[in-house]
């Protein structure tokens, strides 16, 4: 879940989204965020202002991401210890609940990069393959076949080469 909301975050960039105090509101809830929410302008602008670091530990090699999650644990005193809270089980949480929401992203990203790292599933996260994207993409799927972040990037593609295919064939 710290990843999808992680990506969902950082492809807000360039985006006309998470522009008002109300879209963060609503990024909270959508995401499941528990714990402070303080609905400020600081807030948002300090949430926003993550967005590129997160980018850059999404799209990072090993040895780089294996970097900016300690750099990002450290910098914020993580101290991981288990919780419970509905709807969820025992889970960890590396900051206290009323810690600053960048704050808890960016710590609860990093979290969730450890077992990534560790397990050697970078693989699973690129950026679209449209080229007229640069969104970040989370293949969660069995076979590892997500090439798009949308399924607007994925049918604009498809029509593209669909298109390709018919003015071969006409040429032919």
């Amino acid at each position: 879940m710290s990843l999808q909301s992680a990506v969902a975050l950082v492809n807000t960039l360039g985006e006309p989204t998470l522009d008002e105090v109300s879209d963060l509101t609503d990024f909270f809830a959508t995401h499941d965020y528990t714990g402070r929410h303080d609905r400020t302008r600081s807030e948002l602008d300090d949430v926003r202002a993550l967005r590129p670091r997160l980018r850059e530990l999404l799209t990072a090699d090993r040895d780089a991401a294996v970097a900016i999650v300690n750099a990002m644990l450290a910098e914020h005193r993580a101290v991981p210890r288990l919780v419970r809270h509905p709807p969820l089980d025992w889970h960890i949480h590396a900051v206290p609940d009323d810690a600053p929401l960048a704050t808890r992203i960016a710590v609860e990203t990093a979290m969730a990069m450890i077992d990534v790292i560790r397990d050697d599933e970078l693989s699973r996260l690129g950026v679209c393959a449209d080229h007229d994207c640069d969104d970040v993409v989370l293949d969660l799927s069995r076979n590892r076949s997500k090439r798009f972040c949308s399924v607007a990037c994925g049918n604009r593609n498809a029509v593209a080469a669909y298109r390709a295919r018919q003015v071969r064939a006409a040429e032919g």
